[in-house]
């Protein structure tokens, strides 16, 4: 129920988000910059959030899955340390160059870079679930998101420019969105089963 209720808040969070800062604009800018500012609460909440159903859906899990499986929890809690950092610390703005970045946006960073954590745990769990038998039935579903959550990741790898420069041109916005949503909607499935 945690985990279930925590993603279902994070996706009430960044909904309202879109539509309370229309400044920021979803096709290019990143998730994190609704951190800036005005509402900026809103998103380390939601970002908290997801940390706390990351680590729900974990301890749910933990007697359900064996030594290969557990390897994944150990992903999964890497990346809600990352969410955890993002939500503490504020990113720049994406137009800000890396050498003029502040400490808490090239911590926020790393928090990204952490945040990787889940796909992959969420790969492991996924992959130690559908050997275990009384997760038969949920076999298509954890294989389906699992997918979703791939196809969302390659997509936003390669919106991302070679040369590190961000602006209006480079649709990483909706990628980035839409990688966190693949996250919850895996927290979803797997804490609904």
């Amino acid at each position: 129920r945690a985990a279930l209720a925590s993603a279902i808040l994070f996706l009430v969070l960044l909904a309202a988000l879109i539509v309370l800062k229309p400044e920021i604009d979803p096709a290019w800018r990143f998730i994190s910059e609704y951190g800036i500012g005005r509402l900026g609460w809103m998103m380390s909440l939601a970002f908290l959030a997801l940390a706390a159903s990351c680590v729900a859906t974990v301890i749910a899990l933990w007697s359900q899955l064996r030594v290969g499986g557990r390897i994944g929890i150990g992903f999964m809690l890497i990346g809600a340390l990352g969410l955890t950092l993002a939500a503490l610390f504020t990113t720049d703005p994406i137009t800000t160059p890396l050498d003029a970045q502040s400490m808490s946006s090239q911590i926020h960073g790393l928090g990204a870079i952490l945040g990787d954590g889940i796909p992959i745990g969420a790969t492991i769990i996924t992959l130690s679930l559908i050997r275990n038998k009384s997760w038969r039935a949920a076999r298509g579903w954890l294989i389906g998101i699992l997918a979703v959550v791939w196809i969302v990741y390659a997509w936003l790898i390669m919106s991302m420019p070679a040369d590190g420069n961000f602006g209006p041109d480079v649709p990483v916005g909706w990628p980035s969105r839409m990688l966190l949503v693949s996250y919850c909607l895996w927290f979803i499935v797997t804490a609904w089963q």
